[in-house]
């Protein structure tokens, strides 16, 4: 007769099984349900149908970040005459400007978005940016950063959002403030900035862009 521990690896290997069988069914079961929208979201704009906020696949390098909105600072610096710190309202004291613009993931994933923000070459203004600075590096609470040529910036009016589809940028989403990189893969849309440089560093490279990813992500 059989004792029990020459029949308990076979058990243990039908459980483990079975265990991964109910997990692959339910990941793909859950996945075709409904995604629910925020409150007050909006999902049609000026005759355009916008994708929902949840349809954002989650793929950042640390999880999603939680930023507090009254200790939150902004710093602006590098080749500047007026280095300068702004508080979350600060920040939003500026004209506010909106665009549907569609973020493009290299993993294959669009989402179609009603962006809300502030010009960044309206922040820059203030501060004074220097005949030197060729290239803006961003830079975010997770560690993560990412580069552009300044007039990229300046001259394809680039904004720097707080709400999407009507709501504010929820914290999974990058709160307090997401670049709106448009005609840029969805690597360069950088989330949870907490700094912002002028730089004459042509050859920085960001987080991705140090690990082989192309430093211009123009959608091809």
């Amino acid at each position: 007769m059989k004792s029990f521990s020459q029949y308990k690896k076979p058990i243990v290997g039908l459980l483990l099984v079975a265990v991964l069988a109910v997990s692959v069914f339910a990941f793909y079961w859950f996945s075709t349900l409904p995604k629910p929208l925020l409150p007050s979201e909006v999902r049609e704009y000026q005759g355009e149908d916008l994708s929902a906020i949840n349809d954002f696949r989650e793929n950042s390098i640390h999880g999603p970040q939680y930023i507090n909105k009254t200790s939150y600072r902004l710093n602006v610096t590098g080749l500047v005459d007026n280095p300068t710190v702004y508080t979350y309202d600060q920040v939003l004291t500026r004209q506010k400007y909106q665009k549907v613009v569609t973020l493009y993931c290299v993993e294959g994933w669009s989402v179609k978005i009603l962006w809300e923000g502030i010009l960044l070459k309206d922040l820059f203004s203030e501060v004074g940016v220097q005949p030197e600075a060729k290239v803006v590096i961003f830079y975010a609470v997770d560690g993560y950063s990412t580069s552009f040529p300044l007039e990229y910036i300046t001259n394809s009016s680039i904004i720097l959002a707080y709400k999407m589809n009507g709501v504010e940028i929820p914290p999974e989403r990058g709160f307090p403030f997401m670049l709106v990189a448009e005609s840029q893969y969805g690597y360069k849309w950088i989330k949870w900035i907490t700094r912002i440089e002028l730089s004459d560093n042509v050859n920085y490279r960001g987080y991705w862009e140090s690990r082989g990813y192309p430093n211009d992500a123009s959608l091809r």
